[in-house]
């Protein structure tokens, strides 16, 4: 897929990021990511993250991340593929050319390991990845890897390749700077977690779409609500978030990593084999797995 063709595509609806499953001896489970690729993709999203940060980018080796790349297209159909991308440069640049060589339709550059970096850096650390292949370009800004509307516009400018912009921040006023400067350049993603609490917001100065990370296990629901915030529909979006997102956002808010955990049980109480989450991240208890399915049947 073409960087334009991908940009055109992922402009056009909702977008998730699937977890990533594995198996009781803490690897990766190609048949079980399968069944839940063929599942999500019955639906109408516009693009799926493999590999991303709600698929545990953070804990994967760089052949795991080619693997779920690879199984990833094999069953998804016509609905795109975006690997998860990260790390240091040299890393990042491996893992870049590595999914394009496995058929990855696009990137997600997701923030560097670690360490601060200056803003000169940053965009140079993501020029070296767009330069080094031929797929899309998403930016990730969050955490410790932002670009403002300057170096952005300059990125923009000198890759043409880098097709969007996803925001983790939370930042509007540099969200609106953005979209005002770089205007119908570049695609715009809201990433907020549980993005859905913030997408109304971001809606009103630009951002149209999002990724959604409870479309892995409630994807009727996420797209109801996606459809209720194109339209305007504030009735059915109030609904929704009272009786669904509020409380799922208490839950998520109890442990620190629980906003990837939370959705790997979720993803299990629909019927998929995903597994625990990897260390540093914790499951949820035995409790709070029975809060969840509580809140699953409510929303089905």
């Amino acid at each position: 897929m073409t960087p334009d063709a991908l940009k055109a595509k992922v402009g056009t609806g909702l977008l998730s990021f699937p977890v990533t499953p594995f198996d009781a001896d803490d690897r990766f489970n190609p048949s079980a990511y399968a069944a839940h690729i063929e599942w999500l993709a019955g639906y109408p999203a516009s693009g799926l993250f493999a590999a991303g940060g709600t698929g545990e980018l953070f804990s994967l080796r760089p052949e795991e991340i080619i693997a779920a790349v690879k199984t990833a297209k094999s069953v998804a159909g016509d609905t795109p593929i975006l690997s998860g991308c990260g790390y240091g440069t040299a890393m990042a640049i491996d893992i870049a050319r590595g999914v394009e060589a496995a058929g990855a339709d696009g990137l997600l550059l997701l923030p560097h390991y670690l360490t601060e970096a200056p803003m000169e850096g940053i965009y140079a650390h993501a020029k070296a990845v767009c330069d080094a292949v031929g797929i899309g370009v998403i930016f990730y800004n969050r955490g410790n890897s932002r670009l403002d509307a300057e170096h952005l516009a300059r990125l923009a400018e000198e890759c043409p390749n880098l097709i969007g912009f996803k925001d983790g921040t939370g930042d509007i006023l540099a969200v609106r700077e953005i979209v005002s400067r770089l205007g119908d350049r570049l695609v715009y993603v809201g990433g907020m977690p549980t993005h859905e609490l913030f997408a109304e917001a971001y809606n009103a100065v630009g951002v149209t779409t999002y990724s959604s990370a409870v479309f892995n296990f409630v994807p009727e629901l996420a797209l109801k609500f996606f459809t209720a915030m194109r339209g305007g529909d504030r009735a059915t979006m109030e609904t929704i978030l009272t009786e669904f997102f509020y409380p799922f956002m208490k839950l998520r808010e109890r442990r620190q990593g629980y906003a990837v955990a939370a959705i790997k049980a979720g993803v299990r109480l629909r019927g998929f084999d995903a597994g625990k989450v990897r260390t540093p991240l914790l499951d949820l208890t035995d409790e709070e797995e029975a809060m969840l399915k509580a809140l699953v049947g409510s929303a089905n």
